[in-house]
């Protein structure tokens, strides 16, 4: 039998923006290692994931829209908690401690009409570099402890964000399916639509499609200008659910390289997502990523 998830509902939901940008540049929220998942570990740091989060939620009930709430736990893997001083058991008690808060959350926001929560899972290395590519098989070890917590704690779907290498984003997907959650699986691509490692969209996603890993697919971290070259016609495109843009036109290596946030030209960024739009006809989760806030997400909303 098969499941309709809620992406294919009919319904379309409010994501949220660039969550560690906007917590660093405008709220001025040390984040060592770019994590957030620490946060939730004392009242304060929850209550700024609160602040956050709540803007989205307004942006989704002026909209009358559904609302994701994707964990603060992009960086909460083996590798980057370690260098934060998280071993394994501390890890998997922060995954679910933000599972748990984005919980409290959605009770909280009971005149929002859908809400779910989507367990966030980042790359093992940078999200701009594909460096040291693992195979899917040692992406899905490697993965596999986050999303048992996720499953532990009761998220509605695995997200994989920032995947450079589609090996990376079909472990994932595997680690998703041993813990029984379903699971989208997200890449970046540079200023030419390309992966990190050089290949396309369609590439990654149709290998995929072949395992019929993914339920559904992401493409977050880079302007719609320069997603736009990557979306070659075909059927695969449909299958893209979630498009979370860049506010900034640079480069990844350019925007590791800035020293202060590039807001975008919103007007660009809004018509130039307009254009996406029409070439995905399953785009049903409209957010942010990098140098994005709610300003922009409700701007993208309204496109």
């Amino acid at each position: 039998m098969s499941t309709t998830h809620f992406w294919e509902s009919g319904r379309r939901y409010v994501s949220d923006g660039g969550l560690e940008t906007d917590l660093i540049f405008n709220r001025g929220v040390d984040l060592p290692q770019f994590a957030s998942f620490p946060l939730v570990e004392d009242e304060a740091g929850r209550q700024h994931l609160r602040d956050y989060y709540g803007q989205y939620a307004a942006v989704a009930r002026r909209a009358a829209r559904g609302l994701t709430l994707e964990t603060p736990t992009w960086r909460a893997s083996h590798d980057w908690g370690a260098t934060l001083g998280y071993d394994d058991a501390a890890l998997a008690r922060a995954n679910r401690a933000a599972v748990a808060l984005m919980q409290e959350l959605r009770s909280s926001y009971d005149d929002v009409e859908d809400v779910r929560i989507i367990g966030a899972v980042g790359p093992r290395g940078d999200g701009y570099v594909a460096r040291e590519a693992m195979t899917a098989a040692e992406a899905a070890q490697f993965h596999l402890p986050q999303v048992e917590a996720f499953a532990e704690a009761g998220v509605d779907v695995v997200g994989a964000y920032t995947m450079t290498t589609a090996a990376e984003g079909l472990g994932v997907a595997r680690a998703a399916r041993r813990a029984g959650l379903p699971v989208l699986v997200g890449f970046t691509v540079e200023t030419d639509g390309r992966l990190p490692d050089g290949s396309t969209l369609r590439e990654a996603i149709t290998l995929l499609e072949e395992e019929g890993a993914a339920d559904g697919f992401i493409v977050n971290c880079a302007h719609p200008t320069h997603i736009a070259p990557g979306l070659q016609e075909g059927e695969w495109l449909a299958r893209v659910v979630q498009v979370n843009p860049n506010a900034s036109t640079l480069s990844h290596a350019e925007l590791d390289d800035a020293e202060h946030l590039d807001p975008g030209d919103l007007p660009l960024l809004t018509s130039s997502y307009a254009a996406l739009r029409d070439r995905l006809p399953g785009l049903a989760i409209v957010g942010g990523c990098c140098g994005t806030d709610a300003r922009h997400v409700a701007a993208l909303v309204g496109a």
